[in-house]
């Protein structure tokens, strides 16, 4: 699963550069998911869940199928910069949270069978 997460970070840098974005931009935003961690300030399960809704690929997903459908090619970048953000944590183990602590995580469930 850490190899798919790297696959897929390297896919979208790749396409961030066929794109012609910023770099300034994506270096300023590629931690910005990582910022609803403050869930956890409320309780453990409240932030795991707005983590975890955060963290799914299918956001970004459809993001840069808006972007694409509706011919808003100003979208695209943000939707790359954020699944980057997934396919990095992915790839540095960093996985689903579940309710019980912070850093109880689905990768470390896999990982362990």
């Amino acid at each position: 699963m850490r190899l798919e997460g790297a696959a897929l970070f390297a896919l979208c840098l790749f396409l961030y550069h066929s794109v012609g974005a910023k770099w300034r931009i994506f270096l300023v935003l590629i931690l910005w998911p990582g910022l609803f961690m403050i869930g956890f300030l409320v309780n453990v399960r409240f932030g795991a869940a707005l983590y975890n809704l955060v963290h799914t690929e299918v956001l970004p997903i459809i993001l840069a199928g808006v972007a694409l459908g509706w011919h808003k090619p100003e979208l695209l970048p943000f939707a790359l910069i954020w699944l980057a953000h997934i396919a990095f944590d992915r790839a540095i183990g960093f996985g689903f949270k579940y309710p019980t602590t912070f850093n109880d995580t689905h990768l470390q469930h896999v990982s362990a069978n």
